[in-house]
């Protein structure tokens, strides 16, 4: 690629326009909303203001920074950790390489929280525990959109608490989550406040043999402990599905996301806990992504 100041002056139309056309030649998805995700990031503008100031050239110095950043993407690392951040329902949340990027899909499972704690009575505040919380995007979306809930969030990464702590401060709800540095598959009874209403978790839900076969991006950026249980994809569903009878209440609730292809597998595993009036809820590319399960106390085994 071919930037250098002293070759010409470029203003931000010619420099979106060969951006967007070497992504595109080079076989990246996106290729428009990425040069404009990275050129904002660069002149610390809204994009928008990348077309109300097409004729504006950008400086030596600016045309450095944006030329690194573009060259980081084209070794296909992530968009969201060049520019350090993401948008997950429709708020923003910091993200780094120690923690898994939020997807879109995600907030299907947000969604379903929503509505679930919508049909709640609200004269006492709902206990919710997320499990695996990385940049916090569920557990602050939770606190952020809901009236009347408290959720401890838990992870055994000390600088995915960390950034999630952030993440809560930014939004104004810490106060409204409790952050423990927990593993799920240890006694974490002593850390989290039970009876719960609802667990809620996207667990690393890739195959050790997937592994190998995802897009570079995640492969070589995103923290494979975050992505995959480096076994058979089910690792942390059996482990659910054992604990959440341990800690719901009475038509407590577990809302999880699943990869494709899992949730019939997933369902049943929740069915043999003896868990009720289970829905399988598709993503907006309608691929079967949430599992919602009712807890009925006396069913279990």
């Amino acid at each position: 690629m071919t930037l250098q100041q002293d070759d010409q002056s470029w203003t931000i139309r010619d420099l979106m326009k060969f951006s967007i056309n070497y992504l595109q030649r080079h076989g990246f998805d996106e290729a428009r909303l990425t040069v404009e995700l990275l050129l904002a990031h660069t002149l610390h503008c809204q994009r928008i203001e990348l077309y109300t100031h097409f004729e504006k050239p950008l400086s030596r110095e600016e045309l450095k920074s944006f030329r690194s950043c573009f060259e980081r993407r084209l070794a296909h690392e992530p968009v969201q950790y060049i520019v350090g951040s993401t948008s997950f329902m429709g708020l923003q949340f910091v993200v780094h390489s120690s923690v898994f990027i939020p997807r879109p899909e995600t907030e299907t499972l947000v969604e379903q929280v929503i509505m679930f704690c919508n049909r709640r009575e609200k004269d006492e505040c709902l206990e919710i525990l997320d499990v695996g919380t990385g940049s916090g995007n569920i557990a602050v979306s939770i606190a952020k959109l809901i009236r009347r809930v408290h959720v401890t969030t838990i992870d055994t990464s000390t600088d995915a608490l960390s950034l999630a702590r952030m993440n809560a401060d930014a939004h104004g709800v810490t106060e409204g989550i409790t952050f423990e540095q927990l593993d799920v598959f240890g006694p974490i009874e002593s850390g989290v406040k039970t009876p719960l209403d609802l667990l809620v978790s996207n667990p690393p839900y890739v195959s050790a043999s997937e592994w190998n076969e995802l897009q570079p991006e995640v492969r070589l950026f995103e923290p494979q402990s975050a992505v995959s249980d480096r076994e058979d994809g089910f690792k942390y569903y059996r482990r659910l599905a054992q604990i959440a009878p341990l800690l719901l209440r009475p038509n407590g609730a577990v809302v999880m996301e699943v990869g494709a292809g899992q949730a019939e597998q997933v369902e049943d595993l929740f069915k043999e806990s003896g868990f009720a009036g289970l829905q399988v809820i598709p993503d907006l590319q309608e691929v079967p992504r949430v599992i919602v399960g009712i807890w009925r106390a006396g069913q279990e085994g």
